[in-house]
């Protein structure tokens, strides 16, 4: 999302015809990946294991903030495998793990929030996201603006909320509507700085890797909306 420093190559020094083919292929994949996230989803919520383990990792001590941690890891991976100059196999085979890593650890939040709500709750937060994501999008393609200068403060608060978060599984601290409402706010700013890179700061090449960014920061965006939502109920 926002800890890769770009090739001196960017796309705002690219041609016309290039810089649309390079929108194209990012906004293709992109598509992909959120398509395939909704049908693996779909089918995880489907099968019984799926509440099997989810059951067992809440009642674990520590079991979600080890679920965590294993994401972070193998996200790191894949973020390093999408944005591999070299091979263009494994750009996409670290876009079809992160796509698959997202969709597992997203199968509690889904149950919780079909069991607090039903499948209204999910159908909205998605409706939010989507509308929230074309909203920021237009914002940089309209302004042109390079939001580059905000990967300090992301990152900064990407430290925050990790730690915030560490210390409510360990502590039994609650993270309530305010902490969700920020982290909205957070992934909106990383949609700004990662569609701003795509215009940019990426090589020609790099249309995996900015697709696996953006996708990135919806399932954030996703994900704390889902939560807000869900705490109304």
């Amino acid at each position: 999302m926002f800890e890769r420093e770009y090739p001196v190559h960017s796309m705002s020094n690219a041609e016309p015809s290039s810089r649309a083919r390079f929108i194209r292929r990012t906004y293709a994949h992109l598509a992909g990946a959120l398509v395939a996230f909704g049908l693996l989803e779909a089918f995880l919520l489907q099968l019984e294991a799926s509440y099997t383990i989810t059951e067992r990792v809440l009642s674990m001590p520590y079991g979600w903030l080890m679920v965590l941690g294993a994401f972070m890891v193998v996200s790191w991976l894949c973020r390093g495998l999408a944005s591999s100059t070299s091979n263009k196999g494994l750009q996409y085979v670290g876009l079809v793990f992160y796509v698959v890593i997202e969709a597992l650890i997203f199968v509690p939040l889904m149950l919780l929030a079909l069991g607090v709500a039903g499948p209204g709750l999910l159908v909205q937060a998605g409706v939010m996201t989507g509308l929230l994501f074309a909203a920021l999008t237009a914002t940089v393609f309209m302004t042109r603006k390079d939001f580059s200068f905000l990967k300090s403060a992301l990152t900064l608060g990407g430290f925050i909320a990790l730690g915030l978060i560490v210390c409510a599984v360990l502590f039994g601290i609650t993270l309530g509507t305010w902490f969700s409402v920020a982290m909205i706010v957070f992934a909106g700013a990383a949609i700004l700085y990662d569609t701003s890179n795509v215009l940019h700061h990426y090589d020609e090449d790099q249309y995996v890797a900015a697709s696996l960014e953006l996708f990135a920061s919806i399932a954030l965006l996703l994900w704390y909306v889902i939560r807000l939502l869900m705490s109304r109920d």
